[in-house]
């Protein structure tokens, strides 16, 4: 079956400096695939070039079309989804007017209720806090809230960017959990997350960057078993 992401040879250059150097990975259909690396590898440029919030070199091919000279909001419409890091919630509008903003390419009514209820049942904390501004939230449901958003586009491609950084471990749990829950609906995922232990284990394929380049890839048992990923990222 064809992937339904397929990157080759990515580039993206800031100035003199090379983020991402010939990265090729793929996504398949109805599977999470994390990407992993220390801070600096390349993994949000990947994401920003995938989604062309960064220009890039190389190749990105979606559902099997060339991406090239799309602009952000057409891949959004297409069904390619990026959830930042740093949640970038708008803080000055409520939880319910940031979910709404999450569907503002759509126009089938009655469907975006039904996903607006399933996004409620998935983070049951935004339902108590609809009218409560999105400034007012604790970090965890700040994430809940721009995962949720996401999801109204009704994303076939999730690009997650370090979707638990900085909460406590009981709330990263629950939007890991949540992420797993997302690929079992027949969403797409590629997750970079910074906690190695639990993208792996939420995986089904995983890459591991190194200073821009790949250094590492397969399925996300064999990686975590990987020597060398236990002793960088795993603690082993």
């Amino acid at each position: 079956m064809d992937p339904i992401l397929a990157v080759e040879m990515l580039t993206v250059d800031y100035g003199a400096v090379r983020a991402v150097d010939g990265l090729s990975l793929a996504v398949p259909r109805g599977r999470t695939v994390c990407l992993l690396g220390a801070n600096g590898a390349g993994k949000t440029s990947t994401l920003k070039a995938i989604s062309a919030l960064l220009p890039c070199g190389g190749s990105v091919r979606f559902q099997g079309a060339d991406l090239a000279g799309v602009p952000p909001h057409q891949l959004v419409r297409r069904g390619l989804v990026h959830c930042p890091e740093g949640r970038g919630v708008l803080a000055g509008l409520t939880v319910a007017e940031n979910l709404d903003l999450g569907a503002y390419t759509r126009r089938d009514k009655a469907a975006v209720a039904a996903d607006l209820g399933h996004v409620l049942s998935l983070f049951p904390r935004l339902k108590e806090r609809l009218k409560q501004k999105a400034g007012t939230l604790s970090g965890g449901e700040q994430q809940m809230l721009a995962m949720g958003r996401a999801l109204m586009a009704k994303p076939q491609l999730l690009l997650l960017d370090e979707p638990s950084l900085g909460l406590a471990p009981q709330v990263a749990e629950l939007i890991l959990d949540t992420v797993e829950r997302i690929c079992a609906e027949g969403v797409s995922v590629l997750l970079v997350e910074q906690n190695a232990n639990a993208a792996l284990a939420i995986s089904h394929y995983a890459y591991v960057l190194e200073t821009g380049k790949l250094a590492l890839e397969g399925p996300a048992a064999e990686v975590a078993a990987d020597e060398r990923v236990q002793k960088a990222y795993l603690g082993g």
